[in-house]
């Protein structure tokens, strides 16, 4: 059985939901539609059907439901997971060629599922980026705002983050080899985008049994903003102040932070640990 696990918060998920709902009733596939109310709700409620035995998982919003579904599975490696992309970033969609919105579906039920890597840190699971850094501090920034938009409190913590930020100490250990000093940003990418579009590590692929390691040095605050600027229109690969290599594993140690982004979700923790789970999920994808 299909269970289409719904975010009803996310961005465009009500307008998915209400396209793809009469196709479900004409499919000869078994299929079940699920709304959750919230995070707590959505892994309770898949962990439950995990229990049942269910493995086929269908995920309706954006990244952080994606993830949250990918948390929540007993045993992603016997599990087979679809996306109807319809939140406000869709950055993994991006990188797994899976189309906007209620089209995805034909992926679904017309594909076959592939295999496809993801991101086991400790006890915690993502499918795209995770990271420390600026990207951090602006995710922070957003948390503590009580009033506006999700997009308004992204912009207005972002330029926060621009006059104030002043880097981060790290020591990175990717497959036994050590880097160390202040960066600007520091992630481990599976997928190739995150931010709602930054395409933070162009080359990175979904499939190829390698996470992406990037870590940008911290320049000078002033000209934070234009090696931003750069990053954000995809061409982090011909910084001076980037490094990137292929790696199975990875450990950030920050000196002084006290969060982590998983698929841009906040998390606690000074240390992040990183290794690719290559090819034991299946999903429909491009």
């Amino acid at each position: 059985m299909l269970n289409f696990i719904v975010n009803p918060h996310a961005k465009h998920a009500r307008k998915a939901l209400a396209e793809i709902s009469p196709r479900l009733k004409e499919t000869e596939e078994t299929c079940r539609i699920i709304q959750t109310e919230s995070r707590e709700q959505m892994k309770e409620t898949v962990k439950r059907l995990c229990a049942a035995g269910e493995r086929q998982f269908v995920a309706v919003g954006g990244d952080g439901t994606l993830n949250a579904l990918l948390e929540s599975l007993e045993d992603p490696d016997l599990s087979v997971l679809g996306l109807i992309p319809a939140g406000t970033g869709n950055d993994f969609a991006a990188a797994a060629r899976i189309p906007f919105g209620a089209v995805a579906l034909d992926l679904i039920l017309g594909g076959v599922p592939k295999p496809t890597d993801y991101i086991a840190c400790g006890d915690m699971r993502c499918m795209n980026i995770a990271g420390l850094g600026i990207d951090v501090d602006v995710l922070e920034r957003c948390y503590r705002m009580k009033h506006g938009s999700e997009k308004g409190k992204y912009i207005r913590g972002l330029l926060t983050s621009l006059r104030k930020y002043r880097g981060q100490n790290v020591t990175v250990i990717a497959d036994g080899e050590r880097i160390s000093g202040k960066t600007l940003i520091a992630a481990v990418c599976n997928g190739s985008q995150f931010g709602g579009g930054i395409r933070l590590c162009p080359p990175a692929e979904i499939g190829d049994g390698k996470l992406d390691l990037v870590v940008a040095d911290c320049p000078k605050r002033w000209k934070i903003p234009y090696y931003l600027f750069k990053l954000m229109k995809g061409k982090a690969m011909r910084l001076p102040i980037v490094k990137h290599r292929l790696c199975e594993e990875v450990r950030i140690e920050q000196s002084e932070g006290t969060f982590v982004q998983l698929d841009g979700e906040l998390r606690t923790s000074r240390i992040l640990t990183a290794r690719v789970v290559h090819g034991k999920l299946q999903m429909f994808r491009g």
